[in-house]
């Protein structure tokens, strides 16, 4: 089902997860771990850091999609677990939600954000410039050597810095 652009952007809005989100953004996350896109995330895990996820919402409440962040100290965040209900690609969902965690970011003081993407188009439209993954070794060494692909990564690093 395609949804026109002007009724969905209408129709979306984003909030901040709540613990009882958990289980629903693991099903909406499950096809994109089974794609190697994102990291498998336990609903316990999500439960536990409902507080680090936005979600969209139509406005029956159903799930559109999420974004997440991880903090790195006071100053460093990543955008991770982004996902976007099938039916709703392309209507600006992910967008959304990449706005809505950089804005979250700034609030908290960091002085930059960054990803690990497939799809870096999204975040370059977004202010975000390509920057090597070794800028990173946070990430690498929390979240990269438990990785399949850890010795292959085809990801792309992009990272966004806020002036003071």
């Amino acid at each position: 089902m395609t949804i026109p652009a002007a009724v969905g952007r209408d129709a979306v809005r984003i909030r901040p997860a709540q613990p009882d989100d958990a289980d629903s953004i693991h099903a909406l996350l499950l096809p994109y771990v089974r794609s190697g896109i994102v990291l498998p995330r336990p609903a316990t895990e999500i439960r536990a850091h409902a507080g680090q996820f936005l979600v969209a919402i139509d406005t029956d409440a159903t799930l559109l999609g999420c974004v997440a962040w991880r903090p790195y100290g006071t100053q460093l965040l990543e955008i991770r677990s982004l996902a976007i209900t099938t039916s709703w690609a392309g209507q600006g969902v992910g967008t959304r939600l990449v706005t809505a965690a950089v804005a979250a970011a700034r609030r908290r003081g960091a002085r930059e954000v960054f990803a690990l993407t497939l799809r870096p188009h999204l975040f370059l439209r977004l202010g975000f410039a390509q920057v090597e993954k070794d800028r990173f070794p946070q990430k690498v060494w929390a979240d990269c050597r438990h990785c399949a692909k850890r010795e292959c990564c085809d990801e792309v690093a992009v990272s966004r810095v806020f002036e003071s």
